[in-house]
């Protein structure tokens, strides 16, 4: 037996946790806390992609249901081949439509595109001098042939795509350009 400064190595007991025990339940502590952390980032985006995916859904059935209620002008609110709107180059239409004001239908599908583009952008909902509504670099599309309507609302994510994702209709590439962080919306009808 070993003898250090008159203590035998079975008269040495342990109290007590060593050193390295505690930094070994530190480190999976810490491995722990940043699991929990990435799990709580992970899931804050997809309920922020969740809620941009609704607005899409809304505003889509917006200009769809503005649509309906003046089918005379059905085909001046959008293409066969698609017509575009980003709201970068909105013109306040001659008449404003609201508050009762009684328009044609001209007037009226002016009016719809307007307002709408004001909604998907953001204008609508303003804060403290700011835009806080819409969605983030929106690109909407409108197909009209004959009876058959196709809204396509497109816009910028946080993420990329997965390949699996990018499938696209022909109304979708033709809509907002190609760019991996590219979010779709479709909605097809048709309108009598």
């Amino acid at each position: 037996m070993a003898i250090y400064g008159g203590l035998t190595l079975k008269s040495i007991k342990q109290n007590g946790f060593s050193l390295i025990e505690v930094l070994v339940s530190l480190v999976i502590l810490v491995v722990g806390l940043i699991g929990v952390f990435n799990l709580h980032i992970v899931s804050k985006q997809g309920s922020f992609e969740s809620f941009q995916q609704t607005q899409a859904s809304y505003y889509a059935n917006d200009i769809l249901n503005r649509m309906r209620l003046n089918v005379s002008e059905l085909a001046n609110y959008g293409s066969s081949t698609g017509t575009s709107y980003n709201g970068k180059s909105l013109i306040v239409p001659g008449k404003l439509c609201i508050n009762g004001a009684v328009c044609n239908a001209a007037e009226m599908r002016q009016w719809d595109l307007y307002d709408w583009q004001k909604s998907f952008i953001g204008d609508a909902e303003v804060s403290q001098g700011d835009s806080v509504g819409g969605l983030p670099v929106p690109i909407a599309c409108i197909f009209v042939d004959g009876n058959n309507v196709s809204v396509v609302m497109t816009w910028q994510s946080v993420r990329k795509m997965s390949s699996s994702d990018q499938a696209q209709s022909g109304n979708v590439k033709a809509c907002g350009g190609t760019y991996d962080k590219k979010r779709i919306y479709e909605i097809e009808t048709a309108i009598f």
